[in-house]
């Protein structure tokens, strides 16, 4: 009797489509173990060394510069934003040569104020023993593609103690008064150790949309 009961039930929710998400069809960034990818950019660097060209530091203008994030239930979507955001790109000539980004974890804000909260804990960023996120890059590859990307970028990214390297497209665009950096790619959270399932009837999606639109400017 309680077989008869269950089995419509599993295929009812089998066939429940989730609710489209912002998330889908985005770029994901290609993940990779730290020690591996170092190995390879060695190998490349004795393979090609080139007289360096004059370089300028430009600093992250926070006025003009957002580092946003989509995650999903299979309800639907919450968009969140770490409003305190420091880095500096170097600009070898025209040429973006090296970038770091540093994130304070606890700035984290979000469409829902319980949320926000919960995103704090140690379900989630566990702010308290992060307290910061960085991202670092030293691979600028000139590769053009859809919606305006013009480079893809390669560097490791530390967030909740875990470093990955990761690539990921990007607009890059140089100028007079400095340099622009827009990229929207994906993530799973469970490469870097953010692994709460959330609820059994709502359960969170490992991909997590990160939307960066920076700006650099002279110090």
């Amino acid at each position: 009797m309680l077989r008869a009961f269950i089995a419509p039930m599993v295929v009812a929710l089998a066939l429940t489509p989730a609710c489209s998400s912002e998330i889908d069809g985005k770029p994901k960034a290609q993940v990779e173990d730290v020690k591996k990818v170092e190995a390879k950019a060695d190998a490349k660097a004795e393979a090609k060394a080139e007289a360096p060209a004059a370089t300028r530091t430009l600093k992250l203008d926070k006025a003009s510069s957002s580092f946003g994030f989509v995650g999903a239930k299979i309800t639907g979507d919450h968009k969140g934003a770490f409003p305190e955001v420091e880095g500096e790109v170097v600009l070898a000539g025209d040429a973006p040569s090296s970038l770091r980004i540093t994130v304070q974890t606890g700035s984290v804000t979000s469409d829902d104020e319980r949320l926000t909260g919960h995103l704090k804990s140690a379900d989630f960023f566990d702010v308290e023993k992060f307290p910061t996120s960085t991202f670092t890059a030293k691979e600028f590859v000139a590769k053009p593609g859809d919606n305006g990307v013009t480079h893809e970028i390669g560097g490791e990214l530390e967030l909740h103690g875990v470093k990955k390297a990761i690539r990921f497209p990007a607009k890059v665009t140089v100028d007079a008064q400095g340099a622009k950096g827009q990229a929207e790619f994906t993530i799973n959270r469970k490469d870097f150790g953010i692994v709460y399932p959330g609820k059994p009837d709502d359960l969170i999606k490992d991909e997590v949309l990160l939307k960066l639109d920076l700006t650099f400017k002279a110090a």
